[in-house]
């Protein structure tokens, strides 16, 4: 039988747990029409936590409505590539015929570099102003998705403002777009962008969290079940256990624990065996990735948290990594922003990605 579970990054799970009613907002923002506060949406949150999922899902609800989606991710050559989309659905005798266009998908263009100027800024915006002509008298819109969004980009400085003329202009536009929190917050901070900032900075922002440890268990009974297995219900409450309501390990603890089932039924020890597997996997695509975009002083503060079974406090944290108060704060604030760390009560931190204190136990 075929393994249901997907860990791979940006893959669409069997079953999408935990993230209804944000996609129902954004559902619900294609169907009200112009100026729906959820037309331009910002999600958020650490590595694994299905950012990129959830761009997948908000174009798979535009399309349920008869929109057009181009998806993209904050790459030099963006804007120019979202031109290119764009004349390729006006070129079209139908262009609803052509539902979904990914920028990579371009033949040629999607790995360009081009330095955009206004001008050619404006040319995009007037392209997709005469596709939305043809969209709208056919009751559609058309929806874009942005990946990996920051604050260097100038291509998305000028796709910020195309939409702010778009909106101001109640045409059937809509703009999702997902990034890791350091990356967006800098988005928002940037004093650059002037009044395009204050734009975004109105945009519907969602942090994705942790899941529920009881939706998972019964996303993993669901998808076991659906696929022609049984599992027992002490392995079920384990295995989701294990998971801690990470998305990414979802996926991950589901895929090791169906692999190390022999037979029909997954037991306690497939379990066990599976979530071993998927721990060691989840050091080298998430945890590694993580860690390797941190400064020798972040690391340090986060070999101090591990020291502690549970939250560390601010206070000892500075003790332990020899820094003044101020800048131990100023640390927490980088790893916060990071998505590596969160805030666990007043003067405290634990860490926000699963199993990390032990990645980095091991190591110290």
């Amino acid at each position: 039988m075929a393994n249901p579970f997907k860990p791979t990054a940006g893959a669409v799970p069997p079953l999408l747990v935990g993230r209804d009613a944000l996609l129902a907002e954004v559902d619900e923002g294609i169907r009200a029409g112009a100026g729906h506060p959820a037309r331009i949406t910002i999600f958020t949150g650490a590595r694994g936590t299905g950012k990129t999922v959830m761009l997948t899902e908000a174009g798979d609800r535009a399309m349920a409505h008869g929109w057009l989606v181009i998806d993209e991710s904050a790459s030099p050559g963006m804007l120019a590539r979202i031109g290119e989309a764009v004349d390729r659905l006006l070129d079209g005798v139908n262009p609803r015929a052509r539902r979904r266009i990914t920028g990579m998908s371009i033949g040629g263009v999607g790995s360009v570099e081009t330095e955009l100027t206004p001008r050619l800024a404006e040319g995009v915006r007037h392209r997709i102003g005469r596709l939305l002509d043809t969209l709208e008298k056919d009751g559609t819109g058309l929806l874009v998705t942005v990946d990996e969004v920051h604050a260097r980009s100038d291509d998305l400085r000028e796709l910020a403002l195309i939409t702010q003329h778009l909106v101001r202009e109640d045409r059937e536009f809509a703009i999702v777009m997902a990034g890791l929190p350091s990356a967006v917050s800098d988005l928002l901070r940037s004093d650059a962008q002037g009044r395009v900032l204050t734009f975004l900075r109105r945009a519907d922002k969602h942090v994705l969290a942790d899941v529920e440890v009881d939706e998972v268990h019964d996303a993993l009974v669901q998808t076991v079940t659906d696929n022609g297995r049984t599992i027992d219900e002490d392995a079920a409450r384990a295995a989701a256990e294990a998971t801690h309501g990470y998305p990414f390990l979802i996926q991950l603890v589901g895929f090791h624990v169906w692999r190390a089932a022999a037979g029909d039924r997954i037991t306690r020890a497939d379990v066990a065996a599976g979530v071993d597997a998927a721990r060691e996997r989840l050091g080298t695509l998430v945890t590694e990735t993580a860690l390797a975009d941190l400064s020798p002083r972040d690391l340090d503060v986060l070999r101090a948290m591990a020291a502690d079974d549970g939250p560390s406090r601010m206070v000892d944290l500075a003790a332990r990594t020899g820094m003044a108060r101020q800048n131990a704060d100023t640390y927490r604030r980088r790893l916060l922003d990071a998505g590596v760390i969160v805030q666990a009560g007043r003067g405290q931190v634990d860490f926000a990605l699963p199993y990390l204190r032990e990645h980095l136990r091991a190591r110290m």
